[in-house]
């Protein structure tokens, strides 16, 4: 296989986050929109409105509005546990 890069081919989106110093601050997001997704998916399938996830949670419906926010990354892991567990599921972190 040939490694030579293509003389008009710039640094690969890993590298220049990692040169601009936001690869982990990328990863985080990317980790934190996936899990609301998923959190959002679970309620859509167990038929779990988000005022019925606030009262299982024993939070507030803002509170959910937050964690189920893509765009926002102020979710502590706690958060996350709880809203799995409201939902019957457990939240899996893994060290790569």
């Amino acid at each position: 296989m040939n490694t030579k890069r293509h003389p008009n081919m710039g640094s690969s989106l890993d590298e220049l986050l990692k040169e601009d110093g936001i690869a982990a601050e990328v990863d985080a997001a990317a980790i934190k929109r996936a899990v609301a997704l998923q959190i959002e998916d679970e309620m859509q399938r167990s038929h779990v409105s988000k005022a019925d996830l606030a009262r299982r949670m024993k939070t507030s419906r803002m509170a959910v509005d937050r964690l189920l926010d893509t765009t926002s990354g102020a979710v502590t892991l706690n958060t996350l546990g709880r809203a799995a567990s409201a939902l019957g599921r457990q939240l899996r972190i893994e060290l790569v």
